[in-house]
């Protein structure tokens, strides 16, 4: 296993730089087919991990994958998350982390993949309506039955992920985080301590302010985009970190992706280390 691997769950290889498929357009056109090729060449390039769920078009995102990268290559994992059903909310969706309705949209991602086992589950969200026992037990009778590999969780608190782990075997955690975005920094080191893969999702910084600023310096003193840098920061930050950055363009697909490449000298590491600090200092 090389450093740009990282093993979920002590057992399942994947390379440490995956793809976010939520910003991949699946309406019928001429964007389908543009998502399409993203996908595929996000697979070329050597990705191993795509990360959707249920949410992204109510399970339109999943088919798309499958459509684009069915039958799938040997090694290739794709994740995805339950949990969140749709609403007559403004918000169009809440949370819904009952049994029946976390089974069902199980088998729902079972059928769309084309797969008989979803190797890495995660629950989008915890359901504060739902005991957690009940929405953890229900996935862990999915993965007993051989449905479901492996069991993850999205945005909790190291508190929450305390409580899941006396449950069941928590093998990722997906939060959100990023150079200029440090505000899981404990649910991090839980993780790292654990041994739990860490996917953060909105990994690249886009803020405007004086440390946006910094970073693009740094990756101009290095032929690089300040997305490649802030990339790159991520990947050196822990050992458990698996960005999962996502995008629509295959231009921009094979920027993400040659982050895995880019060196950050100890100088520059410490200028990207200070940066958080930079940006709370400035709200």
């Amino acid at each position: 296993m090389t450093v740009d691997m990282f093993r979920i769950g002590g057992d399942l290889g994947v390379r440490r730089l995956g793809f976010g498929a939520m910003r991949l357009p699946s309406e019928p056109g001429p964007a389908r087919e543009d998502s399409l090729a993203v996908a595929r060449r996000a697979v070329e390039l050597g990705v191993t991990l795509i990360d959707t769920a249920h949410m992204y078009g109510w399970g339109a995102n999943e088919e798309l994958l499958a459509e684009a990268l069915y039958p799938y290559v040997d090694g290739l994992t794709i994740t995805t998350k339950v949990g969140v059903a749709r609403s007559a909310s403004p918000a169009g969706w809440k949370l819904d982390a009952r049994p029946d309705v976390l089974r069902g949209q199980v088998e729902h991602a079972l059928r769309r993949l084309r797969v008989e086992r979803i190797e890495l589950l995660q629950l989008h969200r915890i359901d504060p309506a739902v005991p957690l026992a009940d929405q953890l037990g229900a996935l862990r009778e999915l993965r007993t039955e051989g449905k479901v590999g492996r069991i993850g969780l999205s945005e909790v608190t190291v508190t929450e992920l305390d409580r899941a782990r006396e449950i069941v075997d928590v093998a990722s955690v997906q939060n959100r985080y990023s150079l200029l975005d440090r505000e899981h920094e404990p649910v991090l080191a839980a993780c790292e301590a654990a041994g739990i893969a860490f996917l953060p999702w909105r990994p690249v910084a886009t803020a405007v302010s004086a440390a946006s600023a910094e970073i693009a310096a740094v990756a101009a003193e290095l032929n690089a985009t300040p997305a490649q840098v802030s990339l790159a920061w991520l990947l050196h930050r822990s050992p458990v970190i698996l960005p999962i950055p996502g995008t629509s363009r295959i231009a921009h697909l094979e920027e993400n992706l040659a982050a895995a490449h880019l060196h950050l000298d100890p100088a520059g590491l410490d200028r990207l280390d200070r940066l958080d600090r930079l940006d709370r200092l400035a709200e």
